[in-house]
């Protein structure tokens, strides 16, 4: 059966059990452990579209705004992207060209319904990697889902190289030139968060929050943790990879990289007035 904008919101209106929908469609925790994108206005279609990938094992964050939604994306790492292309805020088409002129390379599924040949093959120029127009079936979606997730994992780069330093996400190994550096779960998680937004500052807030998902510690355990780092990162080298962006954060960049992006923080900073790189002391 195919459920339509139109059915999704009566069913909801209703209180149509969710999962009578979803067990007709839904093959059981598929995606446990993955995390999911959705932006999705439509409060009826989200709500639905939430419980039924929760249900198939997958983690969903939602925004109904395409501006907050983007944001969302910039500052967070995602296994992939469900993405509506109508949005309040900014649109699917420019959240694609936004995430792809970062060189972000997330998986987006764009779901609309504008199906016209023209709308997708805009799509997926402008950078979404499969298009499903509604209505829809669930088990089309998962598995289009599944699809995507499984080819993001064959292509994906394991090996982060910033200057002299080699990050291997999959078995969580770090080198500074030929020599391996040890470091403790916390002090890898913010290294790697930081060397995949090279060049982009991040706030004490945001590792906080979206880095450790903590956020009852002070902010001064990011500066502990930041000292830690450059003492086993930087100390002795001559290229020092972490820098301190004066009443910001934390950049971690290398000689070569783009100027700075602008802070990434939960307020959004006015792009008036960029803030200027210190040096450790």
């Amino acid at each position: 059966m195919v459920y339509s904008d139109q059915d999704l919101r009566d069913g909801m209106r209703n209180c149509i059990p969710l999962v009578f929908i979803l067990l007709t469609a839904l093959p059981w925790k598929a995606g446990a452990h993955m995390k999911l994108l959705l932006i999705e206005d439509d409060p009826g279609i989200a709500d639905v579209m939430i419980s039924g990938l929760t249900e198939a094992g997958y983690s969903v964050l939602h925004f109904a705004d395409g501006t907050e939604g983007l944001e969302a994306a910039t500052v967070d790492s995602y296994d992939l992207i469900v993405l509506d292309l109508m949005l309040p805020g900014t649109n699917g088409l420019a959240i694609c060209e936004a995430l792809r002129d970062r060189r972000d390379t997330t998986p987006i599924l764009m779901v609309t319904a504008r199906d016209s040949v023209q709308d997708r093959v805009r799509g997926l120029e402008d950078g979404a990697d499969d298009y499903l127009p509604k209505p829809f079936e669930f088990d089309e979606l998962v598995a289009r889902v599944r699809a995507l997730l499984r080819r993001d994992k064959v292509h994906k780069r394991r090996v982060i190289r910033i200057a002299d330093m080699e990050i291997d996400t999959g078995t969580k190994r770090v080198f500074r030139g030929s020599k391996e550096i040890f470091l403790s779960p916390r002090e890898y998680t913010l290294l790697e968060a930081l060397a995949a937004r090279e060049g982009q500052t991040l706030t004490r807030e945001i590792i906080l929050e979206r880095v450790w998902m903590d956020e009852d510690s002070y902010s001064n355990t990011v500066d502990v943790y930041i000292g830690a780092l450059r003492k086993k990162v930087d100390a002795g080298q001559e290229v020092r990879l972490i820098h301190t962006v004066h009443g910001q954060g934390y950049v971690l960049r290398s000689p070569l990289s783009p100027e700075e992006h602008e802070p990434t923080s939960a307020v959004p900073v006015s792009s008036a007035k960029r803030a200027k790189v210190e040096e450790p002391i």
